[in-house]
């Protein structure tokens, strides 16, 4: 990890003039992009004692390896600089603004020769005039067919339009008089932009000039006893009334704004903006926000950059919570952008004050949904921490936990599971995969059908005696010898761990630091702050045992027993029993069931795998051209088991060595030493 003293520029250096400032990692990748009133001290500020930074501004210049910075004349062309690179690059430590959800727009291609109305999602396209968001696409089709009387304008795709031309007919709509038909001629390339840019007159809030036009007109065919004609201009004034009350008025009728409402905690922000058009409501919008600092008005001005650094219209007004922080030069850049002056009032009474109230409450929903749905939330996870370190009686929170589960069909095939949590995530690079052949069990334990509790005790000696190698550093040490439980460990015919990496979700990379011997990562180098076992009591109570003959007295172990979720301690006469609803219960049920899961799919490949398998199978050095040489030779397995070392060195490819090792296995012992007991690597 760079050190930020590394790169600091010298204060010297550094101008007091207006300017954008980049950080960069050591691949030269832009992570962050910030702007300045004077460069000096904001700059400056990053390099101070770390431990007085946000935790996010630490993590992000101890990743950065390098600052660079442009100076410009006034603080509005920081502001404009530092929004086009934020969006040319995408610094991962710039605030995001992610939608809670996709919200549609009411679009009128303005760009083509024949506009055309239609629901339009995603990006904006240059040349589209864009009305909203709605909250839902029904919404916006119901307005547009009631609008489609008095503004016939075109909806079908260029494919419906291209064979309506090709065949000389109208669709539907065109011969119900709801669209002008400009497919046929009906209506004059020239006409028809005139009918769509009455629409988007109206939709853009001029609305009481065409109802007033209607009505003028109505009276006027009534007056001349074309009594046809007024009842269908009737029929049109009534279309746009009903399309204007589907739109909440909430202020006068030429109020033009955006009003922001943010709900936040330390971490997340939830906004919300209702764009007001006419007095109306038009549509609505919302993002949930990782907070990149405590500084609210901070976060403001980079929501402003974000919503109207693209918009093709900025309203007279933006209502906002707080002002931004440099709220003069965003007021001046946001005025730039639309032509005329923007206001950015805070609401403090009356209509604005109330309609701010409610974007608020919208806002407070809205982040009160994203935690719920949010399986990872960062406050979720704290709290489930939380409550295991209380309930549990930890002396902190337990932010790596490892959760074991052994699989096996009536003792056959016994394998068992590691998986590991951090901060309360699934750390899958760190999951590991133990064959369980006996090694370590109890005196007279038939390794073939091994139970439950002495696979466990196995599983985590292994793990543990690994541990502490990695803690002494002291190189691969001669296991053959040691004591787990009071027993001595007794040689197997194969044990080993495996790393997750062969589980389908894995992505094959193996944590932990890296031996600078051997160069291959520890696989064991952390110890956990808890150890979850699956299983009640007499499971937990072996465990421990295993603990304790070790010498490992950091690590808090537990143990989830499924009948009744409860949670057993070791050496308690009863368990804990944590609430239903308890975020501390649901992680130790997300940890139990993966590591079930993990298990169980080990199980299925050795099973697999055993049950096409040969004896001759697992021989160091003994590979399928050298499998096929001897069962040629010598024409079944039996046979070869009967033959001596001497007569397998007949056979071209065996060596002496080599026919030794395979006689041993064949009669089923395994020549000292062959396997180191916690690695499962043959030595040599």
């Amino acid at each position: 990890m760079p050190d930020p003293s590394t790169y600091r520029p010298k204060p010297g250096e550094i101008p007091l003039d207006p300017g954008v400032y980049r950080f960069r990692d050591q691949h030269g990748r832009v992570i962050y992009v910030g702007k300045a009133k004077s460069l000096r001290p904001r700059l400056s500020s990053y390099f101070q004692d770390i431990t007085a930074l946000h935790p996010r501004t630490a993590t992000m210049v101890t990743t950065a390896a390098s600052v660079e910075w442009t100076v410009v004349r006034t603080e509005v062309e920081a502001l404009a600089l530092e929004y086009s690179w934020i969006k040319e690059f995408d610094p991962r430590f710039n605030v995001k603004y992610r939608d809670d959800k996709s919200y549609p727009f009411l679009a009128v291609t303005m760009g083509e020769e024949f506009p055309r109305a239609q629901v339009m999602r995603g990006a904006k396209r240059k040349g589209t005039r864009y009305f909203g968001p709605y909250g839902h696409a029904w919404a916006i089709r119901e307005t547009l067919d009631l609008l489609l009387r008095v503004f016939p304008v075109r909806t079908c795709s260029s494919g419906v339009f291209r064979r309506a031309s090709a065949s000389g007919r109208p669709c539907l709509l065109g011969y119900i008089d709801k669209c002008s038909a400009p497919c046929v001629g009906r209506v004059t390339p020239e006409e028809h932009r005139a009918i769509a840019d009455e629409f988007c007159e109206f939709m853009s809030g001029n609305t009481n000039r065409f109802v007033r036009r209607l009505e003028s007109r109505m009276r006027d065919a009534a007056a001349d006893l074309d009594f046809e004609q007024a009842a269908r201009l009737r029929d049109d004034i009534a279309a746009l009334t009903k399309a204007l009350e589907k739109q909440t008025v909430v202020l006068g009728d030429a109020t033009d704004a955006d009003v922001f409402g943010i709900a936040d905690d330390p971490l997340e922000a939830a906004v919300q903006v209702f764009h007001v058009r006419g007095g109306r409501i038009r549509g609505q919008r919302g993002w949930v926000v990782e907070k990149e600092s405590e500084d609210l008005p901070t976060l403001v001005g980079h929501l402003l950059q974000q919503v109207y650094g693209d918009a093709d219209t900025v309203p007279k007004e933006v209502l906002l919570p707080v002002l931004p922080a440099d709220a003069e030069a965003t007021r001046e850049w946001l005025s730039g952008l639309r032509g005329a002056q923007v206001d950015l009032p805070v609401p403090q009474r009356g209509d604005k004050k109330t309609l701010m109230e409610t974007v608020t409450r919208n806002a407070q929903q809205s982040l009160a949904r994203h935690k719920v749905a949010r399986a990872g939330d960062l406050t979720l996870r704290s709290q489930a921490l939380q409550e295991l370190q209380e309930a549990l009686d930890l002396d902190e929170a337990p932010l790596r936990i490892e959760c074991y589960d052994v699989s096996h069909v009536q003792g056959t095939n016994v394998v068992a599971s590691m998986v590991v949590f951090e901060d309360g995530l699934p750390r899958k690079s760190e999951y590991r995969r133990f064959i369980v052949r006996g090694a370590l069990a109890e005196p007279g334990d038939d390794p073939a059908t091994i139970d439950d509790t002495a696979a466990m005790r196995e599983v985590l000696g292994r793990r543990f005696r690994r541990y502490l190698e990695e803690a002494e550093g002291a190189g691969d040490l001669d296991l053959q010898a040691g004591i787990v439980g009071e027993q001595p460990v007794r040689n197997a015919s194969r044990s080993s761990i495996e790393p997750g990496a062969g589980d389908e979700e894995q992505d094959g990379t193996r944590g932990g630091p890296i031996d600078p011997d051997t160069g291959r990562p520890r696989r064991f180098a952390y110890p956990p702050s808890l150890v979850v076992v699956d299983g009640g009591l007499p499971q937990v109570n072996a465990s421990q045992a295993v603990l304790d003959d070790l010498g490992i007295e950091e690590v808090a172990l537990v143990g989830l027993a499924k009948r009744l979720e409860e949670v057993w301690l070791p050496g308690q006469d009863y368990p804990v029993i944590l609430p239903r609803t308890s975020e501390g219960l649901y992680l130790l049920q997300r940890l139990r069931d993966e590591a079930h899961r993990f298990a169980i799919t080990f199980h299925r490949q050795r099973r697999s795998k055993a049950m096409t398998s040969s004896a001759l199978d697992g021989i160091p050095g003994l590979g399928p051209g050298r499998q096929k040489a001897l069962l040629r030779h010598f024409g079944s397995v039996k046979r070869l088991r009967e033959a001596s070392a001497d007569d397998l060195t007949s056979v071209r490819g065996i060596g002496p060595a080599l026919a030794e090792t395979v006689v041993a296995h064949l009669a089923g012992a395994t020549p000292e030493p062959a396997v180191n007991l916690t690695t499962g690597e043959v030595l040599e």
